[in-house]
């Protein structure tokens, strides 16, 4: 008897990275010398997530197309320029209050420069096409190819050492982004390599998963609390305000800012990736982890519900109003799609039947998944190009 174990997952906001992190916290938590009694294959799973995580990079940087067309060049830009600058603002006003390590005490305690940067430095690709797709213009689901850059700790590491706070050796960020950089210029030279490594990375997901969560303990996410849930509002809201005015002065209606202000679940790897990378932010490494798990849910639960409001009353507008645009041709290379082939994770699927839904291989290839409907559509809104 077929028992539906992946779909039961894909219900919980970023299930496919957050229940197998749970799980591993788990394991960790109540039996933490687990690895080492088993050792070989099983011990490795306890101590391999950089190597799952290269690979991971390698297979992600394949999906992304460096042929975008010019507007999806210009609004993934525009996003992903703003969450990077919002971050650096926020890191430089944190890290000359906090420093490097986390608060000691108080409401506040675990809370970090480092937690706060990384959640808001990577954005959950998943849930964004899904709502771009229901209530954006249709080519603004190609625009997450642009924003894939983020995905990584990379932009972190950089925004910490533009923030004043301790810096990373050139070798170690070159490092950070080598994979995706490998991934990308294999993918652009062979779409078959494309093809081949693009299902990889929603199987991989799960993996990282769980192997972040197997250096986890509960007991942080209990401390956590409150902290972890602020972090999410103030990605969704603080962070959602100026997408949204960025893209608003940048000639689009705010659909795309409000639907790129979330957490990615890959984001929550991004501490302990740091803090190998520069023990000085090792304190914070766990408790930005735990913090960083409850934004993407929290900002899994929110940004859509505050994203379908906002189109609603964009969508109530006259056409006149909202800027007509040309409609766009749906043939091979169009920019509909952020590239071409079977495997793409950026198609959209308007066929009978389709709530108007992205699919992204077996699963969502940023650790996070989409949503199908945010909630009902106002007539005519999949018409919008």
């Amino acid at each position: 008897m077929a028992v539906p174990i992946k779909a039961r997952i894909e219900k919980v906001p970023g299930g496919l990275m957050l229940v197998p992190m749970l799980v591993g916290a788990l394991v960790h938590t109540t039996a933490p010398g687990t690895g080492e009694f088993f050792g070989s294959f099983t011990g490795a799973l306890f101590t391999g997530l950089p190597a799952i995580l290269a690979v991971f990079y390698v297979c992600l940087g394949a999906t992304l197309d460096v042929k975008a067309t010019p507007y999806i060049a210009k609004k993934g830009g525009v996003l992903l320029g703003t969450k990077v600058v919002f971050a650096l603002l926020i890191g430089v006003v944190m890290g000359h209050l906090l420093g490097e390590a986390p608060v000691s005490g108080g409401a506040f305690a675990g809370l970090s420069t480092l937690a706060v940067v990384a959640a808001l430095n990577d954005t959950n690709g998943g849930l964004y096409m899904s709502l771009m797709a229901q209530f954006g213009r249709k080519r603004d689901v190609g625009a997450y190819s642009v924003m894939s850059l983020e995905s990584g700790p990379f932009l972190t590491m950089v925004t910490l050492g533009v923030a004043g706070l301790s810096a990373f050796p050139w070798q170690t960020l070159v490092g950070a982004i080598l994979p995706l950089a490998l991934g990308m210029l294999l993918g652009n030279l062979d779409p078959e390599i494309r093809r081949f490594l693009a299902p990889a990375v929603p199987a991989l997901v799960p993996f990282l998963g769980l192997s972040l969560g197997l250096t986890l303990n509960l007991t942080a996410v209990w401390k956590a609390g409150l902290l972890g849930v602020a972090l999410g509002l103030f990605v969704v809201l603080a962070g959602g305000a100026a997408l949204l005015l960025a893209d608003k002065l940048s000639g689009g209606d705010g659909i795309a800012g409000l639907a790129a202000a979330t957490t990615a679940g890959n984001a929550a790897v991004v501490p302990s990736i740091v803090a190998a990378a520069n023990p000085i932010y090792a304190p914070a490494a766990q408790s930005a982890t735990v913090l960083i798990a409850s934004s993407v849910v929290v900002t899994s639960i929110l940004c859509p519900l505050i994203t379908a409001l906002w189109a609603r009353r964009i969508l109530r507008r006259p056409l006149a109003a909202q800027g007509a645009e040309e409609p766009i041709p749906d043939g091979p290379g169009s920019p509909l799609t952020a590239h071409d082939g079977p495997g793409s994770p950026l198609t959209v699927d308007d066929g009978p039947g389709s709530p108007t839904t992205v699919h992204d291989g077996p699963g969502s290839p940023i650790a996070g998944h989409g949503v199908s409907r945010a909630g009902s559509a106002p007539t005519g809104q999949h018409d919008r190009e």
